[in-house]
């Protein structure tokens, strides 16, 4: 007898996880032109709206733990994208700053958006409403 519920056709975490990949998969060569990964992507979008955020902070943010956030922050700082510190006001804490280079490159990046959003197509208001409704399920999710 067939159970609908264990039909993979009927999961809403399959459409999410294909979902996902595939959006990488569209991010990659925009994001291959300024030599970025997508996580490395994320984090520089946190850094070019609060640069001299904590780590812990951005994890939070990136809903990333340390383990996998630290060598993703490493290897962001050898390419010389950013520097990472310690807090004037606590030294246990740790901070990030953009460098002069990872500042700059937020212009090369800029047009990242709206070439993704050609490559999604629909209407804005559809995505408005997609990105809602994952934002709520996320939240729901947490609790």
């Amino acid at each position: 007898m067939k159970q609908p519920e264990l039909m993979l056709e009927n999961q809403v975490c399959f459409s999410l996880y294909s979902l996902t990949n595939a959006m990488v998969r569209a991010y990659r060569p925009l994001l291959e032109s300024i030599s970025l990964t997508y996580p490395q992507y994320l984090v520089m979008m946190v850094l070019w709206q609060t640069s001299g955020i904590s780590v812990k902070t951005l994890g939070e943010q990136l809903h990333l733990d340390s383990g996998t956030l630290t060598p993703l922050l490493k290897r962001l700082e050898a390419k010389g994208l950013v520097l990472r510190g310690r807090s004037e006001q606590d030294e246990r804490v740790r901070v990030l700053h953009l460098t002069e280079e990872g500042q700059a490159l937020k212009q090369q990046a800029s047009e990242i958006p709206g070439l993704m959003r050609c490559k999604v197509g629909g209407e804005m208001e559809e995505l408005q409403q997609l990105k809602a409704l994952c934002d709520k399920t996320l939240a729901l999710m947490k609790d």
